[in-house]
């Protein structure tokens, strides 16, 4: 089996020489350079860590736009039920439809494990309040 399939890492290998090779030379005005210059490995497994936070999702306002965009390909495809009707793709509609109710359901559910779990950081907000998500600073 594993003859059949060339080495995918020998490939890639490969290419980057050529495309080295390539660049190179173009470099030097079509003649090919002395050896190209090698950047030194990092071991493997090590992974290099950004100093940034994490962003403070909890998926209500993304899940809310999603829904809405349902709703709008619903209310969109609805003055042409006729020639959907005739080609066989009234499921258009359906499939907005239930875009727009799993939208629904997914936007409570959002809600309420935003307003169930509060990360410390983040001063709790009174239901019905119309606050989203503050940090405390």
């Amino acid at each position: 089996m594993s003859g059949e399939f060339p080495d995918i890492r020998y490939r890639a290998r490969v290419a980057r020489s050529e495309s080295s090779d390539k660049q190179s030379r173009r470099a030097s005005g079509g003649r090919r350079a002395s050896a190209p210059v090698r950047r030194p490995a990092q071991p493997r497994g090590t992974f290099t860590v950004a100093d940034v936070q994490p962003f403070d999702v909890d998926g209500v306002r993304a899940v809310g736009i999603g829904t809405v965009m349902w709703g709008v390909a619903f209310v969109a495809l609805l003055p042409f039920y006729g020639s959907l009707n005739e080609s066989g793709r009234v499921w258009w509609l359906w499939t907005c439809a239930a875009g727009v109710s799993l939208g629904l359901f997914g936007l409570e559910y959002c809600r309420r494990r935003r307003d169930r779990d509060p990360s410390p950081e983040v001063a709790p907000t009174p239901p019905g309040s119309g606050a989203g998500r503050r940090r405390l600073v």
